[in-house]
């Protein structure tokens, strides 16, 4: 049972009652099956195990949970939990592996290849790994959203992670691009993982819509522009 960092949540929760409340880990690890009463835990040491997790989770425990064991108190914490975010969504681009590459990781270029940015700054690069600045058209409401992340690129496995640096309304967000030649053209994967903070205006899955909504429309974008440049035999120009 784990809550978005693939930590066991268990663990946890044992560490916050060892470091909060008094708990004998040693005890603990020889009973799991214990109730947090039977390990000693008192009504001031549930008290202070509630207001960690309330801080750290956004979730409230009830008084009973005196009658729980360690992993009944996980389960408990992760059945309030939002699950984290997880969106796959690929297109076949008819163009070769080399172009769709050289294109797609032309992070300077990202203005001229997506619809909804205005700009793409590099803030520093060092080898395949790139940091950047994405600033967004402005929204509905006259917001240009803008945000740093960080892409590394593996030339040889045909593969890009990035991650979000200054994450905004998420948890985190951890983005994995893939790339396989086929018959056909390139085709090109997008795996996106993600938590959305407890107070981001959207719910984790009201961002997996909007991702895939949104991801449906860049990558056919995308897929016509690198079609356009096969046929006219040109590549990516350079940043």
């Amino acid at each position: 049972m784990t809550v978005t960092d693939g930590r066991p949540l268990a663990a946890d929760i044992t560490d916050i009652l060892v470091a909060h409340c008094g708990l004998d880990a040693d005890a603990a690890a020889r009973t799991p099956a214990a109730s947090l009463a039977e390990l000693g835990m008192d009504s001031l040491a549930l008290l202070e195990l509630s207001a960690v997790v309330a801080d750290r989770w956004q979730v409230r425990i009830p008084e009973e949970t005196g009658q729980l064991s360690i992993a009944g108190v996980a389960d408990l914490v992760a059945r309030q939990v939002e699950p984290s975010g997880h969106t796959e969504n690929d297109i076949l681009i008819a163009a070769p592996l080399p172009l769709v590459w050289d294109v797609t990781n032309d992070v300077g270029g990202w203005p001229e290849l997506f619809t909804e940015y205005a700009v793409a700054e590099i803030l520093h690069r060092e080898g395949d790994t790139v940091r950047f600045r994405l600033t967004m058209h402005p929204d509905e409401n006259g917001i240009a959203w803008s945000w740093v992340s960080e892409r590394t690129a593996d030339p040889g496995a045909r593969e890009v992670r990035a991650y979000r640096v200054e994450t905004g309304p998420f948890e985190y967000m951890r983005i994995h691009w893939r790339y396989a030649e086929e018959a056909d053209g390139t085709r090109m994967f997008w795996t996106q993982d993600f938590a959305m903070k407890p107070t981001a205006p959207l719910t984790t899955a009201e961002m997996t819509d909007r991702i895939n909504t949104n991801s449906a429309v860049q990558l056919a974008v995308i897929k016509e522009k690198i079609e356009r440049l096969a046929v006219q035999g040109t590549g990516a120009g350079d940043e």
